[in-house]
């Protein structure tokens, strides 16, 4: 089968938000390589098409490439990652099928207020929190309980994410929603912060999803906040990225495992998610937070959802075909 793989090329600038946001961006040609070699283990013609500024040449590489299936690891739009579900709505326009989740999913699981304000609809245990709209009125916090975390309303990947994220009193809250307004130029989402340990919990598959091993991030009691920053994440010389640690399987009792399998599938079926996804949580006294759902996440061999592929006895290149197959059954039910 002749498959192309789709990334998105970061600018030399990103569109908002600090230089350093690019580190995430520049992981996406490391994540496509990886997948073209395991497509080419399992003897798929496979070829990069990667996604810069120039949506007509993308256009025409595409079509070019003659491909039966698009591996879709775009993850933005030259440096702009609200365009995440943009780039999955021209490959239906042009009538490709792909890998992942449908523009729908994308745009949903990207807008935190949204997603969150659908998980209270169906019950499902969230943070409580509030929306600042951009250029706002700054709050006066009334239902919520300090410590809270302040994040961008519509980014992933950890951006805009530091320990001066965690805030504990008023001036501390109204500082880091203007730098959220200033610097991303967009919604602050306003949250508590949940003291507990923390998951990802990966489920792949679509009838039905399978959840995988879950992961548990440990984090070195000398960390200023136990949480998953954009340093944590990214920065692999920082005290941050050295004392946030995965461990997978993760160590739960049985019930606490049925809990976090029963609401991470929730919130996966509730997004309409597809082929694959992670659902970070955050459980504290027996009940597990929800606190977002990244649809499309990334796959590369050292990312989470590649280690709880492991995990469940499966190979990386095992782990690509099953995205495949996926993709091609929904080629073959729409052709017949």
């Amino acid at each position: 089968m002749r498959i192309a793989v789709c990334f998105n090329e970061a600018p030399a600038t990103p569109a908002r938000g600090e230089s350093i946001d690019l580190l995430s961006e520049q992981g996406a040609r490391h994540e496509a390589e990886a997948v073209l070699a395991a497509l080419h283990s399992l003897h798929h013609e496979a070829v990069l098409v990667p996604l810069l500024a120039d949506i007509g040449e993308f256009i025409t590489c595409l079509r070019n490439s003659a491909c039966d299936l698009v591996f879709n690891l775009c993850e933005g739009f030259w440096g702009d990652s609200s365009r995440e579900m943009h780039v999955a709505a021209l490959l239906e326009l042009l009538g490709l099928f792909f890998t992942g989740a449908t523009p729908y999913c994308l745009g949903l699981s990207q807008d935190k207020a949204r997603s969150k304000d659908l998980f209270n609809a169906h019950h499902l245990p969230t943070p409580r929190h509030i929306l600042v709209r951009n250029g706002g009125q700054l709050p006066k916090i009334k239902g919520l309980t300090y410590p809270l975390i302040v994040k961008p309303r519509f980014e992933d990947a950890s951006l805009g994410i530091t320990g001066d994220s965690i805030v504990a009193t008023e001036k501390a809250l109204h500082n880091r929603i203007r730098y959220i307004h200033q610097t991303y130029r967009q919604d602050a989402l306003v949250e508590e912060f949940i003291v507990g340990r923390e998951f990802n919990v990966a489920i792949i598959g679509n009838s039905p999803p399978v959840v995988l091993p879950i992961s548990e991030i440990r984090f070195d009691p000398a960390l200023p906040h136990p949480i998953v920053s954009y340093s944590g994440k990214w920065q692999e010389d920082s005290a941050e990225f050295s004392g946030t640690s995965p461990v997978c399987p993760a160590t739960l009792r049985f019930r606490e495992e049925v809990l976090i399998k029963d609401v991470a599938l929730r919130a996966f079926k509730i997004l309409e998610c597809r082929d694959y996804a992670r659902i970070d949580i955050r459980f504290r006294e027996g009940v597990p937070y929800i606190l977002e759902v990244n649809a499309n996440p990334d796959i590369a061999p050292d990312a989470g959802l590649a280690r709880a592929a492991r995990a469940a006895g499966m190979t990386y290149p095992e782990f690509i075909a099953r995205m495949v197959s996926l993709a091609q059954r929904r080629k073959e039910i729409s052709h017949a």
